[in-house]
């Protein structure tokens, strides 16, 4: 992948009608659709493919692994309901979009990635783009007990089931958002924690993530 960092009226003027297609699919949050406004998604693709970036479709980024659709990220984003100075841990960083857009949402982003040559390319891109996580390599099945607790937890592979270490790894009040299911297709899962040992879990719309892949997972 070339690192040219080039975002034209072009660009910009696709991302607008991105968003406006966000809106007809029932995406609401203002905070969000400007997240996705503003941060380049093409900055993800080879130029090569810069035609597809802003098409509301997963798109390969190798090892197996793709970029989210918009739609997702979005989605998932709006469950988290991001505050500013939110501590978020990401489990699978991936491509580093959905990092950037919880970072334009003002959170502060523990990230971790299991495939070492994306963890690898995301290192280098996001800080290239202005945006500084803090990235880890390894398994997130497991989250990343040293830095916790989170206000936020996301999970951007379909889990068989929600892991109890990152359970255990969320505020009391905090909330985890997580694709649940076979390696078909997942329900999204939202599970707030109420107290110590007490959890409510709301299950919503179905989706197909790739899998989550690890000692909590598959």
């Amino acid at each position: 992948m070339a690192y040219k960092f080039v975002d034209n009226y072009r660009e910009k003027g696709a991302r607008k009608k991105l968003v406006e297609i966000l809106k007809e699919r029932g995406i609401s949050d203002a905070k969000v659709l400007r997240a996705i406004a503003k941060v380049p998604r093409h900055f993800f693709f080879d130029e090569t493919f810069w035609n597809q970036a802003y098409r509301d479709i997963a798109f390969p980024i190798g090892d197996g692994q793709t970029i989210s659709q918009p739609y997702t990220v979005a989605y998932q984003t709006e469950l988290l309901h991001i505050q500013k100075g939110d501590k978020v841990l990401e489990i699978g960083t991936g491509s580093g979009y959905q990092t950037c857009i919880l970072m334009e949402l003002g959170a502060e982003v523990f990230t971790i990635e299991r495939q070492s040559n994306i963890y690898a390319r995301t290192i280098k891109v996001l800080p290239g783009m202005g945006y500084h996580a803090h990235f880890f390599l390894g398994d997130g099945s497991k989250g990343i007990e040293q830095h916790a607790p989170y206000n936020k937890i996301i999970v951007t592979a379909g889990a068989p089931f929600v892991p109890e270490l990152l359970l255990k790894q969320l505020r009391i009040g905090g909330i985890l958002v997580i694709p649940v299911g076979d390696e078909k297709s997942q329900k999204m899962i939202t599970v707030i924690r109420v107290s110590e040992n007490e959890y409510d879990r709301i299950e919503l719309d179905t989706f197909r993530f790739v899998p989550l892949v690890g000692d909590q997972a598959w």
